[in-house]
Parts: structure tokens; C-alpha cells; sequence
């Protein structure tokens, strides 16, 4: 029995595909193990947003030869797409497969024996069309991520995206909610919906057909989810529809998560994204309005091609202002084949790291805060399998980070608890009802 190992940069849909490419392994007899355990086969899921995509892949190859060094090695995901080519001069590469192959590994290698020079199977992204792939992650008893939508056909001037994954594509809400029901049957209590843009869900065969709404008005009845989480939404497709409904519904959290990217109208037209400031506030004092201790998270990019200081100051106050409840924080970093790169105005790579610094700060400025805000109150945590020095976390349906001792009793359970206190680690600790304690 051969044993195949699975490595996985950047994203949740990266991490649910790899999972199901596992399972495409495990159903042929393959036995997946951990990337420390010698596998005969390693596959390295790449990613193309985070910075340096080819020095971090380098690294992996380099590390698994290390561990293994006659495995067979393939490199899948986004930077095999755009970059293919250039992975396979890789030293130790054996094949590279794009965006419409990395599901037909099996159909396209057969013997995974080392290759004298590195095979590559990648299509234009434009042959993707409107297949869509359906993926889950697995392995995690505690929550899955659901692929419910692939492709952007947005193109902001920063991104990589609609190059390495193709046009915007979903399947049909019938088959998420029978792959949902089978999540369930796995014991798996939250489930995160995931995708590249998942409020366009709905296009299919190149035509919208379906939109987010009913999907997620269809999941919320699919007994033995416990929770879901919408794992990211663009703010002009956040409809006030969709807030009510998570509002009221019986499974949704209270949680948000709104790329934002900028806090400046000059910036936001720069980046080609289709709204402006004050659509974006507008749907956070809806969100508020609605559920007033919501989480909601925010992405931001500093130091975009023309960002002045008085640009990048105007996104600090528009954030400081804004009642959200913490940010992540990415200095921009150019992309071959964007809009952007050829952009004027680059700035140096110091002056968007103290930019970055500055919104990391706030953001534990605010993430502190909103914890505050909870204290008192009671909330229910779904308790992980990860223990660290007697203690066991989770997190509330806002997203609380919580800490309490291990009990494993209580691992994998919606437990009801008081927020009570934030400790030095910035997680909350909580008290705990009569009947969790007296078994």
C-alpha cells in the first residue's frame, strides 16, 4: 500500500479540495499520512495570493525530499496554473497539473515513478469552463469546509484569481445540501462555506440560475449541522435579504467576514472593486442594526500602487470608526499579469510593512475590544480536539476565542457557557454550567 501525503498552501477551498483529492486517494487503496511519515507520494496544493508562492513551494519540495528523498512529488493548485512552467524546473518536481487536471491525478499518472524531467498537464484556465468540482475537507471532526462556488468574474486589478481558478461557477443547490447531509452523517458539527466569491453563487453551464440566498435557506434545514459559517462575501452582494435571514435563522452565525481592501474611494476605483466606502458602511450598520453583537471581520490591502499617506490614513479612520470586530491585514505585493503592477506610484516594501503594522495594531484594538463587549454573556462554544497544557478552545457562534480546562467529555460538544474573562493569551475563559462539570 503506497502512502501519499498532502501539503496545502493559502486558502479554506485549497484545504477542501485537498481533502477530497485524499479521498480520491484513499478509495484506490492509497494510505494517506502525515508529511512527516515517509510517504512514497507527496501533493503540494499551491496557492498564488500570498506573497512569494514560488519560494514557499521551493521550500516544501525541499523539505519533503528531505523527509523522503525517492517520493514522487506533484505540485497542484493555483501557482501550478499560472506558473507552470516554472515549477517544473523545480529540482525534484515530477509532475504539475493546473486547474482542470488536479482533480484527474490518478487518470493522468499511473505508476507515480521519479521522472528524469517533470511532466506538466495544465490548460489555458479558459478550457475550466463551467465544470465545477465538488470538495469538502475531512479530518477535522469538529468543522468542515464546504465548496459551494469556484471562479471570479470580477477581476479587481490586484488579483491572480480569475487567471488560476476561471470564470465564477457553482453546482446546483440539491447537490450541496445532499453533500451537507452526508457531512452530517460524519459526526462534523460546523460547516464553513467556501469559494473563491461565494455571494455570486448561482451560475450554472455560464448562466445564473440559483442565487445564495436559497442555498442558504435550503442548509439551514439539513438536520445534524450544528452551525454554519459564510467563510467570506463581497459587500455589494451582502444583500439585507441575506442578514435578516442569518438573523433569524436557526443554524447561520452571527458572523461576517466583508473584504473591504480599502478604506479610500480613490483607491477602491484603482482596485477596480464595485463599490464604494459608503456602500460598505451601509452594510455594516445593516449587519448591526439587525444583530448588534455580530462579528464581523474585515480584509484590507495597504500600500496599493498611488496609496498616499492621506489615502491610507483616510482607510485608518474609515476602520477606526467603523464597529467592526477585527481585520486582516495584508501589505500588497505585486502580481505578473495584473493591472496593478504596472500601476505608478509603487511604494517600498518598509512603508507598507508600517502600514500594515499600523492596522495590525488597531485590529487587536478592536478584536480586544469586541471580546469586552461579550463578557457577562452567555454564548455557546463548540469545543476542538487541540489541548495545550491542560486547556482545551473553541469558538463561540461570534467567533470567540475561548479557553477552558480539558475535559474530554466536552471536545466536539455545543456547550452553553458565561464569557467571563479575557486572559493573557487574549482568549476568554469562561464559566462553565453545573451539569458540563458533574458528569
Amino acid at each position: 500500500m503506497k502512502r501519499v501525503a498532502l501539503y496545502t498552501l493559502g486558502c479554506k477551498l485549497n484545504f477542501s479540495e485537498s481533502s477530497t483529492i485524499a479521498r480520491q486517494f484513499e478509495q484506490k487503496g492509497y494510505r494517506v499520512v502525515p508529511f512527516t511519515e515517509q510517504p512514497d507520494i507527496f501533493i503540494i496544493n499551491t496557492c498564488s495570493v500570498t506573497d512569494h508562492a514560488d519560494r514557499k513551494c521551493r521550500k516544501v519540495v525541499k523539505q519533503a525530499l528531505k523527509i523522503s528523498p525517492h517520493a514522487f512529488i506533484a505540485i497542484i493548485g493555483c501557482y501550478a496554473q499560472l506558473k507552470p512552467q516554472e515549477i517544473a524546473e523545480i529540482e525534484g518536481v515530477d509532475v504539475v497539473l493546473g486547474a482542470a487536471e488536479k482533480f484527474r491525478l490518478l487518470e493522468l499518472i499511473d505508476t507515480f515513478e521519479k521522472k528524469p524531467q517533470a511532466e506538466v498537464y495544465a490548460s489555458p484556465i479558459e478550457e475550466v469552463k463551467t465544470v465545477f468540482e465538488h470538495a469538502y475537507s475531512y479530518g477535522d471532526r469538529t468543522r468542515t469546509f464546504l465548496k459551494v462556488q469556484d471562479g471570479c468574474n470580477y477581476n479587481c486589478s490586484f488579483c491572480t484569481i480569475p487567471m488560476a481558478r476561471g470564470k465564477s461557477r457553482s453546482p446546483r443547490i440539491a447537490d450541496i445540501v445532499e453533500e451537507a447531509r452526508r457531512i452530517a452523517a460524519t459526526d462534523v458539527r460546523e460547516v464553513v462555506l467556501t469559494g473563491v466569491n461565494i455571494g455570486d453563487f448561482g451560475i450554472i453551464d455560464g448562466r445564473r440560475q440559483e442565487h445564495f440566498i436559497d442555498l442558504i435557506k435550503a442548509l439551514d434545514e439539513v438536520d445534524g449541522i450544528g452551525r454554519y459559517r459564510i467563510s467570506s462575501i463581497e459587500p455589494n452582494l451582502l444583500t439585507e435579504e441575506i442578514i435578516a435571514f442569518v438573523a433569524g435563522s436557526k443554524r447561520f452565525a452571527p458572523h461576517f467576514h466583508i473584504p473591504l481592501q480599502s478604506g479610500s474611494n480613490k483607491i477602491l476605483k484603482q482596485m477596480y472593486r464595485r463599490y464604494q466606502r459608503e456602500l460598505y458602511a451601509d452594510r455594516v450598520a445593516t449587519i448591526r442594526r439587525y444583530m448588534p453583537h455580530a462579528c464581523i471581520g474585515v480584509d484590507v490591502i495597504v500600500g496599493f500602487p498611488g496609496e498616499t499617506e492621506e489615502d491610507f490614513l483616510e482607510t485608518y479612520q474609515f476602520l477606526n470608526e467603523l464597529e467592526v470586530s477585527y481585520l486582516h491585514v495584508f501589505p500588497y505585493s505585486e502580481r505578473a499579469n495584473t493591472p496593478a503592477a504596472s500601476m505608478p506610484g509603487r511604494l517600498p516594501e518598509r512603508e507598507r510593512k508600517r502600514r500594515a503594522d499600523m492596522l495590525r495594531i488597531l485590529s487587536e484594538k478592536k478584536r480586544r475590544y469586541f471580546y469586552e463587549q461579550q463578557l457577562g454573556k452567555q454564548a455557546t462554544v463548540l469545543f476542538e480536539e487541540e489541548v495545550k497544557a491542560g486547556k482545551m478552545f473553541g469558538f463561540t457562534e461570534q467567533y470567540v476565542r475561548v479557553e477552558a480546562d480539558y475535559d474530554p467529555l466536552l471536545v466536539n460538544e455545543f456547550v452553553p457557557v458565561v464569557l467571563d474573562r479575557i486572559n493573557a493569551q487574549g482568549h476568554v475563559e469562561v464559566e462553565m454550567p453545573v451539569h458540563a462539570l458533574s458528569h
